[in-house]
C-alpha cells in the first residue's frame, strides 16, 4: 500500500508515486512545491491555495484530491431526521459524463438528479441558482462602490474600486496570502456554495417547513479549492 501525506482537506500527495521529475513545480502558481529534480517533492501547505493544477498535471498520478464523500455524509443520508440536500455545479454536469463513457461535453444533469435521488438525498439543486443570487448582491455592492467612488453621500463604508469576484477560493486565497492590499477591492459577497449553504437552513428550511438544524447541505463541486471553502 502507498503511504501518503494529507496535505490540506483538499489535496493528498502519494510519494512513493513521486518520480521526483520537477514537473509540478513549473506548474504551481504559489511556489508551494518544493524539492530539487531527482529528490522526492512535497507541498508546503501555508503556501498551497488548493488549486489542484499540480494534481492535474503530475504525469505519474503521485498527487490525488481526497475524497469528501464519507462516512458522514452516509451516515446523514441513512438517518430519518436529517433532510439532506445536495447542488452540483454546472461544470460537474458536462464533464462527469466521460467517466462513463458519453462524449466529452456531454450534458449528464438528469442522470446526475435520478443518481442522486436514488442514493437517497431528499432534494437536488442546481448551483446556478445562488450563482444567480450571487450575481446579484456583487452587482449591488458595485454599484454602492460607484456611488462611494463619486462620493454619494451614505455609500462611504464600501470598499474602493475596482471590486473583484470572490467565487473562487483559491483566487481568494492568494490574495490574501500575495497581495493583500488587494483585499478591499474583493466583493464581500459569498461565493454561489456558500451561498446555497446559507439559503439551505434559511429560507429553504422556511420555505419547505423544515427544522433549519435537521438540514444537512452536501456539494459537488467540479475543483479541490471547493473543498478547502467548505
Amino acid at each position: 500500500m502507498l503511504s501518503s501525506i494529507v496535505l490540506s482537506n483538499g489535496i493528498i500527495q502519494v510519494t512513493d508515486k513521486c518520480k521526483a521529475c520537477d514537473h509540478c513545480t513549473s506548474i504551481c502558481p504559489t511556489h508551494a512545491i518544493k524539492g530539487r529534480l531527482g529528490e522526492k517533492h512535497h507541498i508546503e501547505v501555508r503556501k498551497c491555495i488548493n488549486c489542484g493544477q499540480c494534481l492535474i498535471n503530475c504525469p505519474f498520478g503521485a498527487i490525488n484530491d481526497v475524497s469528501m464523500v464519507d462516512e458522514r455524509i452516509i451516515k446523514a443520508l441513512k438517518d430519518p431526521n436529517k433532510f439532506v440536500v445536495v447542488q452540483e455545479a454546472p461544470a460537474v454536469r458536462v464533464a462527469l459524463g466521460e467517466e462513463f463513457g458519453q462524449a466529452p461535453g456531454t450534458n449528464v444533469k438528469h442522470k446526475m438528479y435520478a443518481a442522486l435521488r436514488k442514493l437517497g438525498f431528499d432534494k437536488v439543486y442546481d448551483t446556478e441558482f445562488t450563482a444567480d443570487l450571487t450575481i446579484t448582491e456583487e452587482g449591488t455592492e458595485l454599484i454602492y462602490r460607484v456611488f462611494n467612488a463619486l462620493g454619494v453621500p451614505g455609500y462611504e463604508d464600501f470598499g474602493p474600486l475596482p471590486q473583484f469576484t470572490s467565487c473562487c477560493p483559491a483566487w481568494v486565497k492568494y490574495a490574501e496570502d500575495k497581495y493583500p492590499h488587494v483585499l478591499p477591492h474583493i466583493s464581500t459577497a459569498k461565493s454561489p456554495q456558500q451561498m446555497f449553504g446559507a439559503i439551505s437552513k434559511t429560507y429553504l428550511a422556511e420555505k419547505l417547513g423544515v427544522d433549519p438544524s435537521s438540514i444537512y447541505s452536501v456539494s459537488v463541486m467540479p475543483c479541490t479549492a471547493k473543498k478547502y471553502e467548505c
